[in-house]
Parts: structure tokens; C-alpha cells; sequence
């Protein structure tokens, strides 16, 4: 290689510099590994639990109670670190979800309306399912405790995805994003009965401010406009809204995540002819007279057609995806992970055998494991649903399984529905004992069952085996 090709190529992440080399590398090549977010989500939730544990543990809840204040003018933004985290930084999180989501549904997976379907119909059974156990084991109880029905009903997704990434290879592309669909579609159930149930004071005027904001970026979108800074901005201004209409912010981002392009400006003929015409355009203005601004000219050119030419769903997840998963969701666990157990009232083990931990533990256990399991299955039986390729039922039931893990919004929903600090106690041990269960029980059937390629091997074996016969 001469040396002006190499200093065309080199960039200084990937010189020979001892920092690089040394340092920025490495973390690259950690980063790329599917399982490494994973492992720093968990280990960040057990710093969480260990820190809100440990001789010191007050200091836990009062760093991130600490509040930050922003003044414009007349508007104003106070919150606490925990909030900021929840639902303002967890936005990026559900943001590339929603990206991931809407790939799939043009041209992935989920294109298949049967395929789209399925994740609907099992978060549906795995709502209804989780909801019916709690209110059986506190229907003695009366009161209050009967507010806690909606408690078990969601998926904690950044838990559940940092689990399943452990598996790496071992969980299909199909079965990943069943579990992000799912997970997706029994928050915005969970959410909608926090609007409905649990919130006093919903502001219609906000909620339709952002309804309208979002209106207009679809305007923008179908007029051509393709500044990533306005839709930046347009985005913030849309999660305010949200955000102060009561109804949970991170809608917001799974709705502008849905409402991304899939496909680039240019296709990949206009990117060869557009791309090919600046070059010869190049080599002819190296001999003007003042060839350095004209060559700058078609340079900036170049890239904007090479921009141009990767579809913006595509830029902004390898652009976000990796501050998601190694920052904001590591951020996330670290914030809300650390129950304390020795501000429980009544005590661990009377908290652990109350009815309401009871209904919390087993709805978000096994409410979730059978409510979505029998759901997806009806729905296949009955042709409304199909499984994702390389996709059988033992995965299906460690996919339920890892829908157990609650905890954020089952948390959240904690928060609004008791009053009384005994109710609330015994509600977090149950969300607590129940999604680390969930979580192991779902990893452990994952790992135990067939592999990808071996699930398809086996379907078309069965599928063989059918056509003898008939």
C-alpha cells in the first residue's frame, strides 16, 4: 500500500497511537460483542442493589432524589436525577426501539401481518393473565390493596432485552424482536390504563399539543425535508409535551422511532450516477484556476449524496444504539435497581408471604409465562398469528419467561396506586423476587433450548414429514 493510500484511510482510531491502540480500540471491540450490554446492565443493577444496601445506603436514594432546575423565560423543567434518567434519558432507549420496530415492519420480520400480529395478541394474554392472579390473592384484602391490579401487567424492556443479549447467536433476530413487539405493546397497555386508572390530573391540552407536534413531522417527512436537526429539535419539543401531560414521555420516543424512514433519498443507482458524476466533475475542476474552493464544493457534495444514500433509520440507530445500550440503559438499572430492604415496615419475611407480594411475585412469574404462552398458541391454532422464523415453541416459553422482569413501571405503577407505605413495601419485594425468578427462569429455558438453525433444521424436517403423509 503507497503511502498516499494510506493517509487516505487512516484515521486516527485506527493509527498505531498508544491511546487508540490501547484504549479506544479495545472498547470498540468489546462494544461489538451482542452480550457485552448485557453485562453491564446486570452489573449495574447489582451496584444499584448493593449500594442501597450497604452501611451508606441512604445516600442511594438521596443522590437520586437530587433535583435539577432549568428556567427559559416563562417555561420551566425541575426534576430529579431518577426522573431525568426514567423519562428523559430513557427516551434514546425506546427511541431505537422504535426504530427496530419499524425496520421490521417494512422489511423484516414483521411485515408478515401474521408475524406483526402474534406480539400484540400474546401481550394482550399477558396483561389480562397477570392482572387476574394479583386480584385473586387480594381479594380478601379489600381497599387499597385491590388498586394493584395493573402492577404485574408490564414488561420491563431494558432489563429484558439486556438479558436476552446475553444469549447472543443462541436467540433468533425473529424471537428478539417478538420479545422488543411484545414488551413494547404491554407498556403502551400498561401506560394507557396509567392514563385511564391512575392519573388524576391528565393535561388534554398537552397531550394534544404533542399529538399535533407529532402531525407536523410527518408533514415535514412527506414534504422532503431531511434536517436531522429539525426533527432533533422537534422531538424535544414533542417529549415536553408528552411529558407534561401526564401520560408516560416515553411514548414519545417509540412513536418518532415508528415515524423514521426506512429507505434512503437516493436508491443505489442514483448514488453510483450522482456519485460518479461529482468524481468526473472533480477531475475536470483540479485544473481551474481556482480549483481548492471548487473542489471543496464538490466534496461536501460527495457527502451529502453518500449521507443521503443510507436510509436515516439506519444512521440514527448506529448512531444511538450504542450510546442506548452502554450509557442510557446502564444508567437506568443503576437508578432504579437499589431496593432497600431494610426500609421495609413489616419486615422481609412477612413482605415476602403478604398477599399483595404474592399477587405481584406469581402474576409477574407465572401470569406472564402462561398469559402469553396460551395466547400466542391460540393464535397460531387459530391462523391469526405465526411464529418468527427459527423461532419454536421452547423459545416462546423462555421469551415469556424474560417478560416477567417488571420492575421499572411496575415500580412506576406502584408509586400510583398505594398510599400507604406497608402496601408498597410488600408490592416492591414482590417485584423485585418476581422478575429476578422471571429473568433466571426465562434465561435457563433460552439456554436449554434448540439453537436457531437447529429449530428451522427441525421444521422442515416436521414440514417433510407432513407431506409424506398427505
Amino acid at each position: 500500500m503507497s503511502p498516499e493510500t494510506e493517509r487516505v484511510h487512516e484515521t486516527w482510531i485506527h493509527s498505531d497511537r498508544r491511546i487508540p491502540k490501547g484504549f479506544v480500540r479495545p472498547i470498540m471491540r468489546f462494544t461489538q460483542i451482542e452480550a457485552s450490554s448485557g453485562s453491564i446492565l446486570l452489573i449495574a443493577a447489582l451496584i444499584a442493589l448493593i449500594w442501597a444496601n450497604a452501611p451508606f445506603g441512604e445516600t442511594y436514594d438521596e443522590f437520586w432524589e437530587t433535583h435539577l432546575r432549568l428556567e427559559i423565560g416563562p417555561v420551566h423543567f425541575e426534576e430529579s436525577l431518577k426522573h431525568i434518567v426514567n423519562d428523559a434519558l430513557m427516551v434514546i432507549f425506546f427511541f431505537v426501539v422504535g426504530l427496530e420496530i419499524k425496520r421490521e415492519l417494512v422489511v423484516g420480520e414483521l411485515r408478515d401481518p401474521k408475524k406483526a400480529a402474534l406480539p400484540a395478541i400474546a401481550a394482550l394474554g399477558g396483561m389480562i393473565l397477570p392482572a387476574t392472579i394479583y386480584l385473586i390473592f387480594v381479594a380478601g384484602q379489600g381497599g387499597e390493596a385491590t388498586n394493584g391490579w395493573a402492577i404485574p401487567m408490564a414488561t420491563d424492556i431494558a432489563f429484558s432485552v439486556g438479558v436476552i443479549s446475553l444469549l447472543g447467536s443462541r436467540v433468533s433476530t425473529g424471537a428478539k424482536l417478538f420479545l422488543l413487539a411484545l414488551a413494547i405493546a404491554d407498556d403502551i397497555g400498561a401506560i394507557l390504563v396509567i392514563a385511564i386508572a391512575y392519573t388524576d390530573d391528565l393535561a388534554l391540552a398537552w397531550l394534544g399539543a404533542g399529538l399535533v407536534g407529532l402531525v407536523l413531522v410527518y408533514v415535514a417527512q412527506r414534504s422532503g425535508i431531511r434536517s436531522m436537526l429539525f426533527y432533533g429539535v422537534a422531538g424535544v419539543i414533542i417529549w415536553f409535551f408528552i411529558f407534561e401531560s401526564g401520560v408516560h414521555a416515553t411514548l414519545a420516543g417509540v412513536a418518532l422511532g415508528l415515524m423514521t424512514p426506512v429507505y434512503p433519498l437516493y436508491s443505489e443507482d442514483d448514488y453510483y450516477r450522482r456519485s460518479s458524476w461529482i468524481l468526473g466533475r472533480f477531475e475536470m475542476n483540479r485544473a481551474a484556476p481556482n480549483h481548492r474552493e471548487r473542489l471543496d464544493y464538490d466534496a461536501m457534495q460527495m457527502a451529502a449524496v453518500a449521507r443521503e444514500s443510507i436510509a436515516p433509520l439506519d444512521r440514527l440507530e448506529h448512531a444511538l444504539t450504542p450510546w442506548s445500550s452502554f450509557v442510557v440503559v446502564p444508567l437506568f438499572a443503576l437508578a432504579n435497581a437499589g431496593v432497600r430492604f431494610a426500609d421495609f415496615n413489616e419486615g422481609v419475611g412477612e413482605a415476602i408471604t403478604s398477599p399483595i407480594a404474592l399477587g405481584v411475585g406469581l402474576g409477574l412469574l407465572f401470569g406472564k409465562l402462561f398469559g402469553i404462552s396460551l395466547a400466542t398458541w391460540i393464535a397460531v391454532r387459530l391462523g391469526l398469528g405465526k411464529l418468527p422464523s427459527r423461532t419454536g415453541w421452547p423459545q416462546v416459553f423462555g421469551l415469556a419467561g424474560l417478560a416477567g422482569i417488571g420492575f421499572t413501571v411496575a415500580l412506576f405503577v406502584t408509586e400510583l396506586a398505594f398510599d400507604d407505605p406497608a402496601l408498597e413495601d410488600s408490592a416492591k419485594i414482590g417485584i423485585f423476587i418476581g422478575s429476578f425468578i422471571a429473568g433466571v427462569l426465562g434465561y435457563v429455558l433460552l439456554r436449554r433450548s434448540k439453537t436457531p438453525d437447529e429449530t428451522i433444521a427441525e421444521q422442515i424436517d416436521e414440514s417433510k414429514a407432513a407431506e409424506a403423509v398427505t
